[in-house]
């Protein structure tokens, strides 16, 4: 067994079955930098694989389309992020989509960004889908954040009453048009406040399918460094409980107790809308893949 996780899959492997489930359809994220690194994406990840490509403030959209072409032509589903507040304009933003969109490119993430102050005239990604480029282009899916632990950019009172009411003007935006969309959610590390969210989707008649975020195997610090930086919420005392613990400070995190509760909910939930699991590499690519791997097989 490799990066640490033989005590942890060896403490759940009456559920061994069930992770193997879980695991059957997921996606990764990368950036551009960090794809550089790769030399074989074909090595580590199954062709047909949708591959979200990070925008982050700063990165030019050329190294984009470089990484974005690159994917395409290793047979993989590629899902460039649009975040709203970096983008100047609709003028820019028709750019970015037909760049995309002629290397074959169907699939979007859109969101509002991590800057806090715009660089133009979207402020969120209802801006962006309001332009109805996406549908010019021809996008067959667009996949739009979920904040199970809610967003406090967002919603400064603690409540969900903006992420709600957002989210239901994308359903009744998307059942006017032709273009599927699904919710992929920040990372968290405890199952609760997913069943908890995903119960008030319900509440609100929103019924979509759900790929939840995963952070991959890291070091316990570069873990709630990243967790802090991505505003995760009660869920992070978790790590917090594990630094504690001087026998598994220096092991790394690895995702797999979340994995096994996540995979007991959904099979205790038939109505459940989670669809696949998004993983965030945040201890590398490569250390991510082969997780994948070894919990696949078991």
């Amino acid at each position: 067994m490799i990066f640490g996780i033989e005590k942890s899959l060896n403490k759940h492997k009456n559920k061994k079955h069930d992770l193997s489930k879980i695991m059957h359809k997921f996606s990764i994220e990368v950036m551009p930098r960090t794809a550089e690194k790769i030399a074989d994406f074909g090595s580590l990840l199954p062709k047909k694989t949708d591959v979200y490509i990070a925008h982050l403030e700063g990165t030019p959209i050329n190294a984009m389309v470089e990484t974005a072409s690159r994917l395409v032509q290793s047979e993989f589903n590629v899902v460039p992020h649009f975040p709203a507040r970096i983008i100047e304009n609709k003028k820019v933003l028709e750019n970015w989509i037909k760049q995309y969109s002629d290397l074959g490119i169907n699939k979007a993430l859109i969101l509002a960004g991590s800057p806090i102050k715009t660089i133009g005239e979207f402020k969120s990604s209802m801006d962006l889908l309001s332009t109805e480029l996406f549908d010019k282009y021809n996008f067959k899916e667009i996949f739009c954040a979920g904040h199970p632990e809610g967003n406090k950019d967002i919603d400064f009172d603690g409540t969900d009453r903006n992420l709600m009411s957002a989210l239901k003007w994308k359903n009744d935006f998307f059942q006017r048009t032709q273009i599927n969309w699904s919710l992929t959610t920040q990372f968290c590390f405890e199952v609760e406040p997913i069943i908890q969210w995903e119960k008030r989707l319900f509440e609100e008649n929103i019924n979509v399918p759900i790929n939840i975020g995963v952070a991959g195997p890291a070091k316990l610090q570069t873990m709630i460094k990243y967790a802090m930086m991505c505003g995760v919420g009660p869920s992070i005392r978790v790590l917090e409980k594990r630094g504690k613990d001087l026998t598994k400070l220096l092991l790394p995190y690895t995702p797999a107790k979340f994995l096994s509760d996540l995979s007991d909910y959904k099979e205790a939930n038939k109505k459940s809308n989670i669809n696949a699991l998004h993983f965030f590499p945040l201890g590398g690519i490569q250390k991510t893949t082969e997780f994948i791997s070894e919990v696949k097989v078991i």
